[in-house]
C-alpha cells in the first residue's frame, strides 16, 4: 500500500526501501489518531512539559487548525471534556 509514496522517497532520501514503509507507516498512524486521541495525548506532553491548562488548551486549540484533516472548531469546554470526561 502507499507503493508510490515509498518509491518517491526512496527516490529522492537516502532512505532504503524498508526504512521508507516505515516512515509511511508511522506519518500515517501520527494522522490515524482521532481528535480526541490527540487531544488527550498532546494535553498529556504538555502537561509533563510543566505547562498549566490554560496555556496547554490554548494551544491545543491553535494546533488542531493545522492537523491533516481539521477537526470541526472546538471550545476550550469540548476540550476540557474530552481530557476529563
Amino acid at each position: 500500500m502507499h507503493d508510490e509514496l515509498v518509491d518517491h522517497l526512496t527516490r529522492s532520501t537516502p532512505l532504503s526501501r524498508g526504512e521508507a514503509l516505515r516512515v509511511v507507516q508511522d506519518v500515517l498512524a501520527y494522522f490515524d489518531e482521532t481528535t480526541e486521541e490527540y487531544v488527550r495525548r498532546r494535553h498529556r506532553e504538555l502537561q509533563a512539559q510543566g505547562l498549566v491548562n490554560a496555556e496547554i488548551f490554548g494551544r491545543i486549540e491553535a494546533d488542531l487548525k493545522y492537523r491533516a484533516v481539521a477537526p470541526p472548531e472546538l471550545s476550550l469546554r469540548q476540550l476540557r471534556r474530552m481530557v476529563y470526561g
